[in-house]
């Protein structure tokens, strides 16, 4: 195996695609955006797993409501 073969198979297949990105020389304009899309992306796929989990642990939103209220007395 290769030293670069190496260093690639270390690499996640997000990462390596998100390389690709870089082949373009996108501006930083660019690159910005692409970190936001990823962003929003991750934060909806982390919500979408909290309300999975809150379901069926069977915890509502009323639950969820007093709690922020407890933390902010």
């Amino acid at each position: 195996m290769t030293a670069k073969n190496s260093s690639a198979s270390k690499l996640s297949t997000l990462q390596l695609e998100l390389l690709k990105i870089y082949a373009f020389n996108p501006s930083e304009e660019e690159l910005i955006e692409v970190k936001n899309i990823l962003a929003r992306y991750f934060a909806h796929r982390f919500t979408e797993k909290v309300a999975e989990a809150a379901e069926s642990k069977g915890i509502t939103d009323a639950d969820l409501d007093n709690w922020l209220e407890e933390d902010e007395q």
